[in-house]
């Protein structure tokens, strides 16, 4: 299944799929925290048809009823096959040799075989970042690797 995931500016995040019968469905999550569930008109699979506003609680619940705890026993299993995975978050400080800088400069990868998967800046996250992406103090760097790869890339960004 291919779940589609597109970013709304100002609004927040679309995922969809299309069905096997060729409809397409989707949830939008505003940045608030808000909900949408939507289905896609079958003759123009870019018009929204119908557009069922959900709380938190109603989101929780149709979750449950569409296999929830199937999905939460496949993140379980997947955790089995990452062990010794981690994920780490690393500020980039006032002063780092890093600030002002691209991620393509930190040559992080290459140097210590974690990998850059997120940035958080002003409490926006910036998923994937192109190693043209530059950046400034404040920044929390996400990263993903062994215990080892990760305090690497911390000790990169203190001492460069």
């Amino acid at each position: 299944m291919n779940v589609e995931e597109t970013t709304l500016p100002g609004i927040g995040l679309r995922h969809d799929f299309r069905t096997r019968s060729g409809r397409r469905v989707g949830v939008v999550s505003h940045h608030g925290g808000r909900r949408e569930l939507v289905v896609y008109d079958t003759d123009d699979p870019d018009t929204c048809r119908e557009s069922v506003p959900l709380t938190a609680e109603e989101s929780d619940a149709l979750a449950e009823l569409l296999g929830a705890p199937h999905i939460v026993e496949r993140l379980n299993n997947l955790g089995e096959a990452f062990a010794g995975i981690v994920g780490d978050q690393i500020r980039i400080a006032p002063g780092s040799s890093y600030d002002g800088r691209t991620l393509g400069a930190t040559q992080a990868r290459t140097r210590t075989g974690a990998s850059i998967v997120a940035v958080v800046r002003d409490q926006q996250v910036i998923a994937s970042p192109r190693p043209s992406f530059g950046f400034v103090a404040g920044d929390v760097v996400v990263v993903v690797g062994t215990p080892e790869n990760t305090a690497a890339v911390a000790e990169l960004f203190r001492t460069g």
